[in-house]
């Protein structure tokens, strides 16, 4: 016999209760901005009409689309109403979630227990009284009766004995009750503890890292595989394995429902451990520890009994878990919060960009672009702007990736800077330019704020292959003309030729005597630009003899990289060992002027990084 593959939460619930859920969220759903995607996913699923579509897809102002939106709810729920669980089901997809804040709110409301589904019957009993005046009317003479009766009958605060009055308390009392008395995930008096809800009586939502499953707790009780994902049945060991946390060696913390992890559930009593493991694990611990003391065993047998039974039922190793000990046992949300202890200099997170890795992945993260682990593209890395969960993805030796936790900065985790405050998280309702899902904005996300070249804004020219931007003038070549609807920098025209280019070494005398022309001129381009990039300071770009007091006294020959831009866009260099000699012209200028000074050691590592690059783009063996 087949198994369905993992359930759906919404298929605990009735179709009465998403229906009554409806019923309530009308008004606010039909008050979110951009209705256009929310409309085009019912009709896509069947549950809107083309022409109620179309209808309001040709309204004008926002108020016209929200009486829209609410007619068309109002619509569903008269003409749809036994298709609450495909409706819900196409509003909760991941990709309508994201555009959604409204509905993101809406569905946890609805998972979390929040929503008090009995209040639907106090609102069906309550309605007589608010029709008219006369249903009050009414309930005030028969207030008044049982108040004379008590009255007549001598029993009031002060009277002891039983009179005919006492019958007509608990009456009253259970009519009360009776309102309340109606099927509902959370009953008036319990908890908001999803296990203790009639609707996961039988099976849990459970997740392990990345992966989610659904826990069957009389299987768990027997012992036998309890936990249903991806369309195979698991041990919980086997679950903690396949969820990547194997290293924990302790499913019973690395399991969890709703964030809770199932040890807690079984020091609850939430859940049963099987009998048989118990009484065979008992048996070991004897063996392996020693008799316990014979005054403690003898007292209160059947107290010890199930006070064994207790502790079998905290311990984390229940299904064949050779390495699991239960006194050092920590919970995992426990670990993560106290991983890392407090730093008294926060000084090195105070810059506005932040070096972060993540395994072998290495980045800068813009705290100002930071909205969330899932808004705000705000890593860049060599080739891409990223959201931080999608950074992490990028590490393909994380099964159970998270941000929070991976992503490191000057050795401490994402969640040590939330905590300090250094990051903040934008609001699910927040509307600002990182958060918003308009397209127009998310392309900007895409690129550079600032040209790659000389680190300022202004009017940009964007590649359309990688997330650079540069002024018109900064760029080698210059961009000239209108701007092009596609166009590459030179970045991307070099990787991209690389690619369809055979790999050929040459020695640096051969490198250098090779003629400035075609593929060679686009090698210098690069190089100029690199440089440019590297001196940050822009020390080296304009003529030092303008800049710096009695230059000319120590330097016959001066040289800066905006006079070799301009020899090279005007032909003036022949060779590519002319174009270098300028290059290595300006270190050693720098190295005879500034000698060992703060000005010298930038001079030495630009020419490092130079002739390291020389090295690489010509392939110098």
């Amino acid at each position: 016999m087949g198994v369905n593959c993992q359930m759906d939460p919404l298929d605990f619930l009735t179709n009465e209760d998403l229906l009554l859920f409806l019923r309530r969220k009308k008004t606010e759903i039909s008050c979110m901005d951009q209705p256009h995607t929310f409309l085009t996913q019912l009709r896509d699923h069947d549950l809107l009409p083309e022409e109620k579509y179309q209808k309001i897809k040709t309204m004008r102002s926002r108020e016209q689309k929200q009486r829209g939106v609410y007619d068309v709810l109002d619509w569903l729920e008269k003409n749809r109403s036994k298709c609450m669980h495909r409706f819900w089901g196409s509003l909760f997809e991941d990709h309508i979630l994201q555009l959604y804040p409204t509905l993101r709110l809406l569905r946890n409301n609805l998972m979390d227990g929040s929503f008090k589904f009995y209040e639907k019957a106090l609102d069906a009993e309550a309605l007589p009284e608010m029709d008219n005046n006369e249903g009050k009317q009414e309930k005030v003479k028969e207030k008044n009766r049982v108040r004379k009766r008590k009255t007549d009958d001598g029993s009031g605060e002060d009277s002891d004995g039983p009179g005919p009055s006492t019958a007509s308390k608990p009456a009253l009392k259970k009519k009360a009750n009776k309102k309340l008395s109606f099927s509902s995930p959370v009953k008036k008096g319990d908890t908001e503890e999803i296990w203790k809800w009639i609707i996961f009586k039988t099976q849990l939502p459970v997740t392990c890292g990345q992966q989610e499953g659904t826990l069957h707790r009389d299987k768990l009780a027997r012992g036998e595989e309890c936990i249903f994902a991806k369309g195979r049945w698991f041990t919980p060991s086997a679950f903690e394995q396949f969820g990547g946390k194997e290293s924990f060696k302790n499913w019973k913390c690395s399991i969890r429902c709703r964030k809770t992890p199932l040890k807690k559930l079984f020091e609850d009593g939430h859940l049963q451990c099987p009998q048989m493991k118990r009484s065979k694990r008992a048996c070991v611990l004897n063996n392996a520890e020693g008799s316990f003391s014979a005054s403690s065993t003898e007292s209160s047998s059947g107290d010890s009994e199930s006070s064994a039974g207790t502790e079998e039922e905290r311990d984390a190793a229940d299904f064949e878990e050779p390495g699991g000990a239960a006194g050092g046992m920590e919970f995992r949300g426990r670990v993560e919060e106290e991983e890392e202890e407090d730093m008294d200099n926060l000084s090195v997170f105070q810059a506005p960009s932040l070096p972060v890795t993540c395994v072998s992945l290495t980045g800068t993260l813009h705290k100002y672009r930071f909205a969330s682990g899932l808004r705000g593209k705000c890593i860049r890395t060599d080739e891409s702007w990223l959201t931080p969960e999608e950074f992490v993805k990028q590490e393909e030796t994380l099964t159970d990736a998270n941000w929070r936790r991976d992503i490191r900065c000057h050795g401490k985790t994402l969640s040590f800077l939330l905590k300090k405050k250094i990051l903040c998280i934008h609001s699910l309702l927040c509307d600002c330019k990182k958060c918003s899902d308009q397209e127009c904005d998310l392309l900007e996300q895409r690129n550079d704020d600032v040209c790659y070249e000389c680190y300022s804004d202004g009017s940009l020219v964007c590649c359309d292959e990688c997330p650079r931007v540069f002024h018109r003038a900064c760029h080698l070549p210059a961009v000239t003309g209108d701007s092009p609807d596609q166009w590459m920098c030179t970045f991307c025209v070099l990787r991209t030729s690389q690619q369809w280019c055979d790999p050929h070494h040459m020695t640096q005398q051969e490198a250098l005597n090779l003629p400035v022309s075609s593929q060679n001129k686009l090698y210098c381009h690069y190089l100029l630009l690199y440089t440019y990039r590297e001196d940050v300071q822009r020390v080296f770009v304009k003529d030092p003899c303008r800049t710096v007091r009695r230059y000319s006294e120590f330097i016959a020959q001066p040289m800066w990289l905006d006079r070799i831009k301009l020899k090279l866009e005007g032909n003036e260099y022949k060779t590519v060992g002319e174009f270098v000699s300028d290059f290595q012209l300006i270190f050693s200028n720098c190295n005879k002027f500034n000698k060992d000074n703060e000005f010298g050691k930038m001079g030495a590592r630009l020419k490092d990084l130079f002739d390291r690059e020389f090295q690489k783009i010509f392939t110098i063996q």
